[in-house]
C-alpha cells in the first residue's frame, strides 16, 4: 500500500512516552511545572464570565486538573494518553463547550490535526486553553549534549525534542479554524544543582527522550560527564547551580460563532492570552 504523503511525520514514540510517565509515577513525579501551569489555568478560566456544561481534559498528565478545576463544571472528561495513542479523539463533533490541555500537545505528531479534531468538537462560542512546553525549552541542555558528543564521540545524536515556537502555535490555531486566537509564552528558568540532578527531574516528569530516530544505546559515561562539565562551564551561577530554562507556550481560541468580532489581520494581534480570554464571547 502506498504511503500518505501528507501523513504528520512521526517524531514521537507515544507508547513509549506512556512507559515514561508510568516510570515517572513510580518515581514519585516531579510536578512542579504541571502545579504552575494547573493554578495559571485556573486563574485564566476564572478570568472568563460564562459557564461551560461539558468539559474534556486532553492528555494532561496524571488527575491534577480534576480538582479545583472540576468543582466549577457539570461534566469533565479525562482523556488520557492511553486513551488515543494514535491521536484520534473520540469527541462527538459539537459536542463539548470546553477543551483544556495541560504540558501535553508538545509530543503530538500531528498538532494541526488535533487542534482541527478539537475544533469540530467544541460547539459554537467553545474554548479552547491549552499550555504546552515550546521555545527555548532545555536550550542548554541541548548545546551541552551536543557539544559533548561531537567531542567524546565525533558525532551528534537528537536527545532533546524539537519544540515549537510561538508564532507557530498561532499559525497553527488560524489554520485549524478558531476564531481569536491568541498565544503568550511564560519563560521560567529554574536551577539546579548540576546536570546529573536536571537528568534525574526529566525522568520523574516522563520527559526523557522519546524521538522515533533516538539513538538505541547508552550514551558512554565519558560523554555523559563531559556534557555535565560543560553545563557547569557555560551555564552556572557564581554558587555553582545551573540554569535551565523552561518556556510554556499558552493557546487559546474559540469555536467561531456570529456574536464574536471578527479577527485580525494575521500578525496584528497585540493583547496578551490572558486579556483575550477574559473579554470572551458572553452568553
Amino acid at each position: 500500500m502506498a504511503s500518505n504523503p501528507n501523513a504528520a511525520p512521526m517524531l514521537f514514540d507515544r507508547a513509549l512516552l506512556r512507559a515514561r510517565q508510568r516510570r515517572a509515577r513510580k518515581l514519585g513525579a516531579a510536578d512542579f511545572l504541571l502545579d504552575r501551569v494547573a493554578d495559571d489555568m485556573e486563574e485564566r478560566l476564572h478570568a472568563v464570565l460564562r459557564d461551560f456544561s461539558s468539559v474534556a481534559d486532553v492528555w494532561t498528565p496524571g488527575d491534577i486538573l480534576r480538582g479545583p478545576i472540576r468543582a466549577r463544571f457539570k461534566t469533565l472528561t479525562h482523556l488520557g494518553l492511553e486513551d488515543s495513542l494514535d491521536e484520534v479523539l473520540p469527541f462527538q463533533p459539537g459536542s463539548l463547550d470546553l477543551v483544556v490541555s495541560a504540558l501535553a500537545f508538545q509530543f503530538v505528531n500531528d498538532l494541526p490535526g488535533v487542534l482541527a479534531q478539537i475544533r469540530r468538537a467544541l460547539r459554537p462560542d467553545g474554548l479552547l486553553l491549552a499550555a504546552m512546553i515550546g521555545g527555548d525549552t532545555l536550550t542548554e541542555l541541548r548545546q551541552c549534549f551536543a557539544a559533548a558528543e561531537a567531542e567524546c564521540e565525533g558525532g551528534v545524536s537528537p536527545r532533546v525534542a524539537p519544540f515549537a515556537d510561538l508564532r507557530d502555535v498561532g499559525g497553527l490555531l488560524q489554520r485549524a479554524g478558531f476564531a481569536l486566537p491568541v498565544t503568550d509564552l511564560d519563560h521560567i528558568v529554574v536551577r539546579y544543582d548540576n546536570a546529573v540532578a536536571l537528568m534525574a527531574d526529566l525522568r520523574r516528569m516522563g520527559a526523557t527522550n522519546i524521538l522515533v530516530e533516538r539513538r538505541r544505546t547508552p550514551t558512554r559515561r565519558a560523554t555523559l560527564l563531559r556534557m555535565a562539565q560543560i553545563y557547569a562551564e557555560r551555564f552556572a551561577d557564581p554558587d555553582g547551580r545551573i540554569r535551565v530554562t523552561y518556556d510554556v507556550i499558552w493557546l487559546s481560541g474559540w469555536a467561531p460563532h456570529e456574536s464574536q468580532p471578527k479577527p485580525l489581520q494575521p500578525g496584528s494581534a497585540k493583547a496578551s492570552l490572558e486579556e483575550a480570554v477574559k473579554r470572551g464571547p458572553k452568553v
